[in-house]
């Protein structure tokens, strides 16, 4: 089986699970600060953006917002159907595969998506797209939740699927190194082994999010495989959060981090 810290790009099943419900993965996921968002189009040589993994298009809103242009490109039919009624080109491919067909671009962005993109083909596919001094940056919004919400968690997904990928985000070894800053290093690795960047540089913008019980709950469906889990076990898990939750006051605060990590396209 592939290793899902080290090889995530090989657990397709699960990115391309999330269409199952696209209304309620643009509805619960949450956006990126606006402060990252400006700041990688601030640094692209102009406004014409690549989005790879578009999803429902929530970051490609956001960048449009402050006066980008945007070609999503999305495995998911489903998903990119969804952005595309809100008003985005979205073509349908893993971009690896994807073909550009001559097109360039200032800016080749990913929220919540390199990492399903194996990280050294998908540079330099970017490096191909982009002009000379455009910019690659793939981000995430890293959950950090508090001590005695991850202890109640993981207690609820080692009772109940401990087998599940999502499990392992709430055990000890998640604080300890392991899951995003892996990721976070295999994509600024891809990017030193196409040969065609600058030294990739990390930007962090630190925010929080107040989650009511029924909000948590109708975002964790979209979360990690819970698509893979059987109704059954999807129903115990809900409502074992669910009770987790109602003895810890009926919501908490998410700490975010959102991680870029981001190079220029070199001019040679």
């Amino acid at each position: 089986m592939p290793d899902p810290v080290n090889e995530p790009h090989r657990l397709r099943r699960v990115a391309e699970s999330f269409g199952v419900d696209a209304e309620r993965y643009d509805r619960t996921r949450p956006p990126y600060p606006d402060t990252l968002v400006r700041r990688i189009a601030a640094t692209a040589p102009g406004p014409d953006l690549l989005d790879v993994g578009i999803g429902t298009g929530t970051a490609a809103r956001q960048f449009r917002a402050v006066g980008c242009r945007l070609l999503g490109v999305e495995p998911d039919p489903r998903m990119a159907d969804f952005a595309r009624r809100g008003g985005i080109e979205v073509e349908v491919a893993r971009f690896e595969e994807w073909e550009p067909a001559g097109r360039t671009f200032d800016a080749v962005v990913a929220g919540q998506a390199w990492h399903w993109v194996d990280a050294v083909v998908g540079a330099r596919k970017a490096a191909r797209v982009l002009r000379p001094g455009g910019r690659l940056a793939a981000f995430w919004n890293v959950a950090r939740p508090p001590a005695e919400v991850a202890r109640a968690f993981a207690a609820v997904y080692e009772r109940l699927a401990p087998e599940a990928l999502v499990a392992r985000a709430y055990r000890p070894e998640a604080s300890a190194g392991h899951g995003y800053p892996t990721l976070v290093d295999r994509a600024a690795d891809g990017m030193r082994q196409a040969g065609a960047f600058g030294e990739p540089e990390r930007w962090q913008v630190d925010w929080e999010c107040a989650y009511t019980r029924d909000a948590w709950l109708d975002q964790l469906p979209t979360q990690g495989d819970h698509g893979g889990l059987s109704p059954q076990v999807l129903a115990r898990v809900l409502a074992g959060v669910g009770e987790a939750l109602d003895a810890l006051g009926g919501g908490f605060t998410m700490s975010y981090t959102a991680v870029a990590v981001t190079a220029a396209r070199t001019a040679a």
